[in-house]
C-alpha cells in the first residue's frame, strides 16, 4: 500500500477518536517521518511506541491522545502482525513468570538507577497508586494510601506483617513507625533491597531478596501493593496459595492491584518490551478463580481515577527533575519514560485500567468486615 493510502487509512482510524494528523488540538499528532503510517498499521502499539521513541511523531499532550484513542477503542481497527500473535501464543504455552523469568522484571525495571525513582516519586518512594481523598500533593496522597492500608488491616502493635513486593520499603517503614508492627518485606530487586535496608535501619523491618514462592513463615496480616501484576495468570492460584499458607487463620490479606476489564493471557507489546517484561493485569474473573476455596472476599475498593492523578504527578516530577539525572540517560530513554507515564495516565482516564484494593480473609470475619474509605 502506498504512503498516501496508508496516511488516509490512519486519518480515518484516528478520526474515530477525534484525533487529527498535524491538527491544532493538543491531542493531535504531528508526523515527522512518512514511514510512521506503515509502521503503526503493521506493528500496532509496539510500532506506535517505538516510532515515538525514534522521534517520528510528537503530540503536545500524549495523555489526552491516549485518553481519546483508548476510550474510542480504535485499536480494534488496526490489524495485529503475526509477530504479535506469536507472542500471545507463547504466553499461553509457556509460564512467562516462572522463578527464573521473574528476575527479569527486577533487572529490567526496578534495578534502574534509584535516582530516577527518587526524582519521580514522592518523598517516601511509593511506587503504586496514591489515594487522593482530601489530598492536594503526591506526598500527602501516598501517605494517605499507606495509612488507608494500615487501617483496613487493623494493625496493632507487635503484629507481624508480610509485605509481598515491598519496593524500597516505604510501607514497612510507615507501618513500623506509625503502628509499631514488625514487617518482613520481600522483593526480587537487588537495588530495592539495598535501598530498603538503609531506609528502614533501626526499625523492626527486614527486607529480603526473595521470590514469593519461597516464603514459608506465618504472619498476622499480609499486604501486597502492586505486585500481582507481575505474577501472571498461570501463577495466580499459586500466589494465593502462598498467601493462604502464610496467613494466620484470623488474619487479613490486602491485595492492591491494577486490574483489567477483561481476562487476558498477554500484555501490551510495547509495555512488555520496554517497561514491565512478562507483566499481566489480572481481571475480576481471574482473581475470583484464584481465591476460590481459599479466601472470603471481605471488601473490594475501586479508586482507579486516582491512578490518573498519580501518574500525572510522577510525570511532572520527572520533567521538573530531568536535569538532575539526564547525564545517566539519553533522549530516547526520556521519550520512552514520558510515553510510559502519559500512556498509562490516559488509559486510567479512559477507564481501560482499574485500581483495586481487595481485603481477603481465610474464614470470613465474624460479625462482618467494616469497610474503610
Amino acid at each position: 500500500m502506498k504512503t498516501d493510502k496508508l496516511e488516509n487509512t490512519s486519518e480515518k482510524i484516528l478520526s474515530l477518536a477525534g484525533v487529527k494528523i498535524n491538527g491544532n488540538n493538543p491531542w493531535d499528532i504531528r508526523v515527522h517521518n512518512q514511514k510512521f503510517y506503515r509502521r503503526v498499521l503493521t506493528e500496532g502499539s509496539l510500532g506506535l511506541g517505538e516510532s515515538y521513541m525514534d522521534e517520528w511523531w510528537d503530540c503536545e499532550k500524549l495523555d489526552e491522545f491516549f485518553y481519546r484513542t483508548l476510550r474510542s477503542q480504535i485499536e480494534n481497527n488496526v490489524k495485529r502482525s503475526w509477530i504479535l500473535l506469536l507472542k500471545v501464543l507463547l504466553a499461553r504455552v509457556f509460564n512467562m513468570q516462572s522463578k527464573k523469568r521473574a528476575l527479569q522484571i527486577g533487572e529490567k525495571h526496578y534495578d534502574l538507577d534509584n535516582e530516577l525513582f527518587k526524582n519521580m516519586l514522592d518523598k517516601r518512594m511509593v511506587y503504586s497508586c496514591a489515594y487522593w481523598k482530601d489530598c492536594h500533593t503526591i506526598d500527602e496522597a501516598q501517605e494517605n494510601k499507606l495509612d488507608l492500608v494500615c487501617q483496613k488491616l487493623g494493625l496493632q502493635p507487635e503484629m507481624r506483617i508480610l509485605d509481598i513486593g515491598c519496593g524500597w520499603g516505604s510501607f514497612g517503614k510507615y507501618a513500623a513507625e506509625k503502628y509499631k508492627v514488625e514487617v518482613i518485606g520481600i522483593t526480587i530487586s537487588k537495588e530495592q533491597v539495598e535501598f530498603g535496608k538503609t531506609l528502614c535501619k533501626g526499625l523492626p523491618v527486614e527486607i529480603r531478596l526473595q521470590d514469593y514462592r519461597d516464603v514459608n513463615d506465618k504472619f498476622d496480616h499480609i499486604v501486597s501493593l502492586g505486585m500481582i501484576e507481575h505474577v501472571g495468570y498461570k501463577n495466580h492460584r499459586a500466589y494465593m496459595k502462598v498467601a493462604h499458607h502464610c496467613l494466620k487463620d484470623d488474619g487479613l490479606f490486602l491485595l492492591h492491584t491494577i486490574g483489567g476489564n477483561k481476562s487476558v493471557t498477554s500484555t501490551d507489546p510495547w509495555i512488555n518490551k520496554y517497561i514491565f517484561p512478562n507483566g499481566m493485569l489480572p481481571s475480576i474473573k481471574q482473581i475470583g478463580s484464584a481465591i476460590e476455596g481459599l479466601f472470603v472476599m471481605e471488601d473490594w475498593h475501586n479508586f482507579s481515577a486516582d491512578y490518573d492523578k498519580t501518574l500525572m504527578a510522577w510525570y511532572r516530577n520527572f520533567g521538573e527533575n530531568w536535569h538532575r539525572i539526564k547525564s545517566n540517560y539519553d533522549e530516547r530513554f526520556c521519550r520512552m519514560w514520558k510515553y510510559y507515564l502519559l500512556s498509562c495516565a490516559g488509559s486510567f482516564r479512559a477507564r481501560r485500567n482499574q485500581l483495586w484494593q481487595i481485603v481477603l480473609s481465610k474464614k470470613g470475619v465474624l460479625g462482618g468486615y467494616r469497610s474503610i474509605r
